[in-house]
């Protein structure tokens, strides 16, 4: 199934990350960083299918090494909370061949990328789906954020844009210093720009799924903006995913498998809605000819048949009493014409859209909660390792600890990373007030959920009202085709 993914990323050095690092790991190389005087190795790393290096034509050839590309960023970047580099985390299709992938990537690149005098470190990564889960290709970009100048030097992130007053002189603060706005000296970290290489991405792909003669489409939009009354799943990962394929159900699976489930049953309602929406239709062009029947009308003559054709008393009192519970259903929620059912669908379909309104709010905010806790545990649990290499000081048995446990170190960085924003001047994290807000978000959402009940039960009432007309309408036509017979 043809999928959308593209998301973007900043390398921080106030992020204990570093440029060296993370080219390493995209690319399954050992590389060296003159900066921290230490290895990062990761050439046992699988699931690389490849790694290439595009440059502007105004870049140093030598920067077709990626040990002296990085090394050479990390030392124009001087401050010790730099950002680094942008990185990009993009999706490849599974309907395409690895070669039709990676050339797909690399025109992306060029097109969009290296035309706007980016450099472009990429990688493309097709892991072993491994226990029969599905393949995960996808492919990594790195670009430096500050810019190479025509001269092949790097160039400022940001520049001066000083504040002119009416004469168009410049205006000082109280200190006699001029006052200025620094400006970004590219538009590569402009929404805007996200948005267009998001669009282009798309294009290339479908142009691609269409010269193929693919059916499959993908769109970047989210869900909402396409109009689509849909839940989005939160994110497993690997992990997760083998956890779930060896029958271990894990706290994302479960949310996962509730969503799906919630769509379903609003895909049901929206077909049923639909469908009644359509009847409606076929009813009032019927009802609008000349002494057209009502509803009463039509399900009196429904009804009367049925027992016409009964067997027995039984069956005939069984019949009178559906027919009186109907009418009962329909006067008592004033239902007499086909524009009043009309209305009524339009009411469910209204209070539909609202409840998936607020549900869809909620379970934003509520996988937003989930992932931060869960990078809370992941911080708390894995801060001693973090501790014990910090108060090893001596070089050798340091790297040995941190290549022995650098898969945790690596989560560790991640965590805080991600939780960073969210601590205290103290150091804490809110997550007494995270998991009240979670349980209160997960109580109305469930509320809401309970809401469709009854308004799926009311369809179904409705849809009931249907079979009858439409099979009284039937037995009408009969009969004044049986009419027109004998006349002649």
């Amino acid at each position: 199934m043809a999928l959308f993914h593209f998301s973007v990323t900043q390398v921080r050095r106030s992020a204990g990350q570093s440029a060296i690092a993370s080219a390493a790991y995209r690319a399954g190389e050992r590389l060296y960083s003159d900066r921290y005087g230490e290895y990062s190795d990761y050439t046992h790393k699988g699931g690389v299918a490849c790694a290439e290096i595009l440059l502007p034509p105004q870049a140093p050839k030598e920067y077709q090494d990626r040990q002296t590309l990085w090394n050479a960023l990390e030392a124009a970047e001087r401050g010790k909370d730099a950002q680094l580099a942008y990185s990009f985390d993009i999706a490849l299709q599974n309907e395409l061949s690895l070669e039709e992938n990676v050339a797909l990537a690399r025109q992306f690149l060029l097109e969009n990328f290296i035309s706007r005098g980016m450099v472009a470190d990429f990688a493309v990564h097709q892991p072993d789906k491994g226990d029969g889960g599905i393949p995960n290709p996808h492919f990594h970009v790195l670009c430096p954020i500050r810019p190479i100048l025509e001269s092949g030097k790097w160039g400022g992130k940001q520049r001066r844009e000083y504040l002119l007053d009416d004469h168009g002189e410049r205006i000082r603060d109280e200190a006699g210093n001029f006052k200025f706005n620094a400006a970004p000296t590219t538009d590569w970290g402009r929404p805007e720009t996200l948005e267009a290489w998001r669009a282009a991405w798309a294009d290339l792909c479908n142009a691609k799924f269409a010269e193929k003669g693919l059916p499959c489409r993908i769109d970047p939009r989210s869900y909402l903006r396409q109009g689509l009354a849909i839940l989005p799943t939160v994110h497993e990962g690997p992990a997760v995913r083998q956890m779930e394929a060896r029958g271990i159900a894990t706290d994302k699976g479960e949310v996962n498998r509730w969503i799906r489930a919630t769509n379903a049953l609003l895909k049901d309602l929206r077909q049923k809605v639909k469908a009644l929406f359509g009847w409606l239709r076929e009813v009032r062009e019927e009802l609008s000819r000349p002494q057209a029947p009502t509803l009463a009308d039509l399900l009196s003559a429904y009804y009367g048949a049925r027992s016409a054709g009964a067997w027995s008393n039984k069956g005939k009192a069984v019949n009178l009493k559906q027919f009186a519970e109907t009418v009962n259903y329909l006067t008592g929620q004033k239902l007499y014409t086909v524009e009043d059912l009309e209305a009524r669908a339009a009411t469910h379909d209204e209070t539909l859209a609202g409840l998936k309104a607020g549900m869809d709010r909620r379970q934003r905010r509520m996988k937003e909660l989930r992932e931060l806790l869960e990078q809370a545990t992941t911080y708390s649990k894995l801060k001693p390792v973090h501790e014990q290499m910090n108060a090893i000081h001596w070089k050798g048995k340091r790297e040995k600890f941190r290549a022995d446990n650098e898969v945790d170190l690596r989560l560790f960085y991640m965590a805080r990373r991600k939780l960073q924003p969210h601590f205290t001047p103290e150091g804490r994290l809110p997550l007494t007030a995270w998991r009240k807000e979670l349980e209160r978000l997960q109580q109305e959402y469930e509320a809401d959920y309970a809401r469709y009940k009854p308004i799926r039960a009311d369809l179904m009432k409705l849809l009931k009202v249907k079979s009858c007309v439409d099979a009284s309408r039937r037995q009408r036509e009969r009969t004044q085709e049986r009419r027109r017979d004998m006349e002649r």
